[in-house]
């Protein structure tokens, strides 16, 4: 019964309200910021040349974006994308891609404004994320508590299971080994780095996420090499299946659309609140609240067009049709039609890693929301700890019907309140941004002061920016 409330839960708030507003907030940021994510593509790669430092107060912007492709870069790139063609088709991918283009300045915009709005804790480090904009910016400290709320709910509990059930999944599907053995493997290393805190997830991050990245998509180029002469093929079939309308969600919304807008959102979490927990903790660079929202601009690019593309591709040009798997094991499949069985054993390691980066990942974005909870306390911390590690259990042995569930649900709440506090915030994101790149086209190296006056005005944290 759980499941079939969740089920029709889903399809209200996906099939009538949260496509249009997500898809309404990317179009809307893209033009008030002029197409940033087009005019300023270069740039957002720029500034990962200066993006090593970090001193006591905070990390550095390369392990704020590490963290962040930690927490996007895992299920939803190999099992999501699966997911999302065995549902909607080639066209998914289509719609995959068109979130991720106007997602990108959606992103941008909610991590400057994490930025913006971050103070520091009791220990001296930055903190921040859409909890501390929506109390301070919005002086709505019940919005706050609703997204934390929600945030909890995700990352403190959902999003991690699903995680360890691609794990396991994974390993089931090359080794036979028994889903909740790797489930307590996985749980205990995870204890190992989540006991650490922020810092050991983002000095864990900033080594592992570029060596998997890199290596993934390498072996996604020799695919797409393999196969040079039907990439064209390929692509035309994406474009070809993302107009094909099919009965979803109430006979409203294209199974393509629908599909890949979910699986969009699942991979590169663009608008969903997530990453300006970590931008925020960040000690910008150039010292300017947009410097962040350009770093966490890049991070979806990375995710999505690179990544899942190539997971894409992978699939696509492998005849999916005759491969009789689903989820991880499907993306398995698929490679190992390429390259042989070696390509089963090399995804199964990849979803370790991609997973398992994730799972850290997500634990520093719940941690970071106890605040708001009244949980920001030693009692607090242990009880997440607990919970966290028990749903990666939980997680290990469930279905995937229901993890997909479950995620879906949890993301549509969390996107909701966010987004409605960045339509809301968009003035502020507007005069960050046109301040920065004011002082940048005079040659300057961006530098945000604020006046007394105007830190009352936007009701920043005292003395943040001053």
């Amino acid at each position: 019964m759980l499941e079939q409330w969740i089920d029709a839960a889903n399809g209200v708030l996906w099939g009538s309200i949260l496509i249009y507003l997500l898809v309404g907030c990317g179009v809307w940021f893209t033009f008030r910021l002029g197409l940033i994510q087009v005019r300023h593509f270069t740039h957002m790669f720029t500034l990962l040349k200066g993006s090593r430092h970090a001193d006591e107060q905070g990390i550095s912007p390369f392990q704020a974006l590490s963290t962040s492709l930690a927490a996007r870069v895992g299920t939803g790139n190999l099992m999501g994308v699966a997911v999302a063609i065995t549902l909607g088709g080639p066209g998914a991918i289509f719609w995959m891609w068109l979130i991720a283009f106007i997602g990108m300045a959606t992103a941008y915009a909610e991590s400057t404004l994490g930025q913006v709005y971050k103070e520091k804790d009791h220990k001296g480090n930055f903190r921040g994320g859409p909890a501390y904009y929506m109390s301070k910016g919005l002086k709505n400290r019940y919005m706050a508590i609703l997204f934390s709320l929600c945030l909890f709910f995700g990352y403190g509990f959902v999003f991690s299971a699903v995680q360890a059930y691609s794990i396991t999944d994974a390993f089931n599907g090359s080794f036979g080994i028994e889903p909740l053995v790797t489930g307590a493997v996985i749980t205990f290393f995870s204890a190992i780095i989540v006991f650490g805190g922020l810092k050991s997830i983002a000095r864990f991050a900033e080594l592992t996420v570029p060596v998997m990245g890199i290596a993934y998509i390498l072996v996604a180029l020799v695919v797409v090499l393999l196969n040079l002469e039907h990439i064209p093929a390929a692509l035309m079939n994406i474009i070809a299946h993302a107009f094909g309308w099919q009965e979803a969600a109430g006979g409203t919304v294209g199974a393509a659309m629908i599909n890949g807008i979910k699986r969009g959102l699942y991979s590169n979490e663009a608008g969903q609140g997530s990453a300006p927990n970590v931008a925020a903790a960040a000690v910008p660079y150039p010292n300017h609240p947009a410097s962040q929202g350009y770093i966490q601009m890049s991070a979806v690019f990375f995710d999505t067009i690179l990544i899942c593309t190539g997971t894409a591709l992978i699939i696509l040009l492998a005849a999916p049709a005759n491969i009789e798997a689903e989820g991880i094991q499907f993306t398995q499949q698929a490679l190992a039609y390429h390259v042989g069985d070696w390509g089963s054993y090399f995804i199964t390691f990849a979803i370790l890693l991609f997973a398992f980066t994730s799972i850290v990942g997500n634990f520093a974005y719940a941690e970071n929301n106890l605040k708001y909870l009244g949980l920001d306390t030693r009692a607090g911390h242990w009880f997440l700890r607990i919970v966290f590690l028990a749903m990666l259990l939980y997680g290990s042995s469930s279905t995937l019907g229901e993890m997909i569930s479950l995620a879906d649900f949890a993301i549509a709440l969390m996107t909701i309140v966010n987004v409605i506090a960045l339509f809301m915030l968009s003035k502020v994101v507007v005069n960050v941004t046109k301040d920065y790149q004011a002082q940048k086209q005079q040659g300057k190296l961006p530098e945000y002061q604020v006046t007394e006056e105007t830190e009352k005005k936007l009701n920043l944290t005292k003395g943040i920016w001053r």
